[in-house]
C-alpha cells in the first residue's frame, strides 16, 4: 500500500544503501518519493539514478544540494556558480520539484557576515536565468544559526524571504523544521511565505534534548521538542500541500540501523506525528 504525503530524503538511510537500493527499499515499503544528494547520484551515475527513479514513477521532492555560493576568491565564486549550473541540469534530469540550496557561510579568514550574504545573493542571481529557462526552481534552506559560519549565513526563514523577494521569480524556500522551528516569528514568517507563494518544500525530524552533534544527531520525529504537526498545520494554511521530506542525519542511532526498520519506523512516527 503506497504512503501518501510522505517522501524520504535519501540522506536518511545513506549509511545503509545505496541510491538505488535505497530507491528500491522505499518502494517496497509503499514510498514513492525521494530526495536525492549528489554525491549519491555521482556515486551511481546519473543515468543510473534516473533509470530507478524515473523509470519506477518516483517522484522527487528535491536534489540536495546546490548553494555554498561565499568564496575568498573571484575564481572560487565562479567555481560554485559552476556547479550550481551542473546541479540544476542533474535535478532537471530527475524531474526535481526544486534544487535545494544550502548557500554557505564565511570565506575562509572572513567575519563579516554581511558580505558573505551578498555573496550568496550575487551567486543566486547568476545562476537564476540559467534555472528559469530550465524551469527547476530553486529552494532557499535557510539554516539554523549555529551553521551560520559554515554551512549556511541566512538562518531565518524571513531572511530566506527577503532573498526570494529581491530576487524574483523562480526562488522559494524549503521549511526544514530542524532549522526554524526555534523562531519566534515562525508562525509569521511561514504566513509570509504562503502569501508569495514561495514554499517549495517541507522537511521533518526532530530535535533532541540533549543534542549529542549538532550536525549528525538529529532525531526521529516524535522523540524530540519538536511541535511537527503545529508546523504542518501552518505551512497548509499557507497553501503548501506538498509532501513532508523526512532528513533525518544521525550517525550513532539510525544510521546503524537496518535500513529496511528505519524506513518502517519513519512511516508509523510520520502518521502518528506529522499528519494534521
Amino acid at each position: 500500500m503506497a504512503v501518501e504525503g510522505l517522501s524520504i530524503n535519501l540522506a536518511t538511510v545513506r549509511q545503509q544503501w545505496t541510491l538505488t537500493e535505497a530507491c528500491e527499499a522505499c518502494l517496497r515499503h509503499g514510498i514513492t518519493a525521494v530526495a536525492p544528494w549528489r554525491d549519491q547520484i555521482h556515486k551511481v551515475g546519473l543515468d543510473e539514478a534516473v533509470r530507478v527513479i524515473r523509470g519506477n514513477g518516483m517522484t522527487v521532492t528535491g536534489v540536495c544540494r546546490g548553494g555554498m555560493f561565499p568564496s575568498a576568491t573571484s575564481e572560487g565564486r565562479q567555481e560554485a556558480i559552476d556547479d550550481n549550473r551542473r546541479a540544476i541540469d542533474e535535478a532537471v534530469a530527475l524531474g526535481a520539484d526544486c534544487l535545494v540550496l544550502v548557500v554557505g557561510g564565511l570565506p575562509q579568514g572572513s567575519r563579516d557576515l554581511g558580505a558573505a550574504r551578498d555573496m550568496v545573493a550575487d551567486g543566486i542571481a547568476a545562476i537564476l536565468p540559467y534555472a528559469r529557462a530550465n524551469r527547476m526552481p530553486l529552494a532557499i534552506e535557510p539554516l539554523h544559526p549555529m551553521y551560520a559560519a559554515d554551512r549556511a549565513c541566512v538562518n531565518t526563514l524571513d531572511q530566506a524571504l527577503d532573498l526570494c523577494e529581491r530576487l524574483g521569480e523562480g526562488v522559494g524556500v524549503a521549511v526544514d523544521v530542524y532549522h526554524v522551528w526555534w523562531d519566534p516569528n515562525l508562525a509569521s514568517a511561514i504566513a509570509r511565505a504562503g502569501r508569495m507563494g514561495a514554499i517549495l518544500a517541507h522537511h521533518i525530524c526532530d530535535w533532541l534534548v540533549p543534542t549529542r552533534d549538532l550536525l549528525l544527531d538529529r532525531g526521529m520525529m516524535g522523540d524530540g521538542v519538536i511541535d511537527l504537526r503545529g508546523i504542518r498545520g501552518m505551512i497548509e494554511a499557507a497553501g503548501f500541500l506538498g509532501l513532508q521530506e523526512c532528513e533525518i542525519f544521525s550517525a550513532e542511532t539510525w544510521w546503524k540501523r537496518p535500513g529496511d526498520e528505519v524506513l518502517a519506523t519513519v512511516i508509523d512516527r510520520f502518521h502518528a506525528h506529522c499528519r494534521t
